[in-house]
């Protein structure tokens, strides 16, 4: 015997989940806030996702698929200076959204008990991902005279990962998008030339 088909469409109530997420975070999310936004009851949440641990990695995969889409379209630039140019401008208009404000990836699983460490590593392990392929990208650079002799890659791309998630943690706080664009404007006004 087989159960009822679905009756609602997945990535549309991963939309929604991801919301409640992206401005609750992962401990301030309640089952309840998640099903109500989802229009969806627990079976159905549990069934179609797993459970709220399993949810929240899926949003984060969401997450990186849409509205921080530019972290990957910014590695495929032409110069490392278009990268980190993309990869400021892209976190500002990501950080300052309506559904925020921040960043789902910083604040969404930072601020954990011991009963969520598994989904504070899983975050922990994105950002570090993240990080090795911003430096193999400006390694890259780097091996092929895009960036001057003595540049430091993996110093580099610890530098924008540690500069894009300040940002978010502004956004976070409130600190509006031209703002936000200045401190960016700064740092490539002091990119390695």
């Amino acid at each position: 015997m087989t159960g009822r088909p679905r009756t609602f469409d997945l990535d549309e109530r991963l939309e929604c989940a991801m919301r409640v997420f992206w401005r609750h975070g992962y401990e301030g999310t309640a089952l309840s806030d998640l099903t109500a936004a989802m229009g969806i009851n627990r079976p159905s949440l549990y069934a179609a996702y797993g459970n709220k641990e399993a949810l929240f990695g899926l949003c984060l995969d969401h997450y990186h698929r849409g509205p921080a889409r530019h972290v990957h379209e910014a590695l495929a630039a032409p110069t490392a200076r278009a990268v980190a140019e993309q990869l400021l401008r892209g976190t500002v208009e990501v950080v300052t959204r309506p559904e925020g404000p921040g960043c789902l990836l910083v604040h969404g699983a930072l601020a954990t008990g011991p009963g969520s460490a598994a989904v504070r590593a899983d975050a922990t392990a994105r950002r570090a991902r993240s990080r090795a392929r911003l430096r193999q990208r400006l390694e890259r650079a780097a091996d092929t005279g895009d960036l001057p002799p003595g540049t430091d890659p993996a110093a580099l791309a610890d530098y924008l990962s540690t500069l894009t998630y300040g940002l978010a943690v502004q956004a976070a706080d409130g600190t509006p998008a031209p703002h936000l664009l200045r401190t960016a404007e700064y740092a490539l006004r002091v990119w390695p030339t």
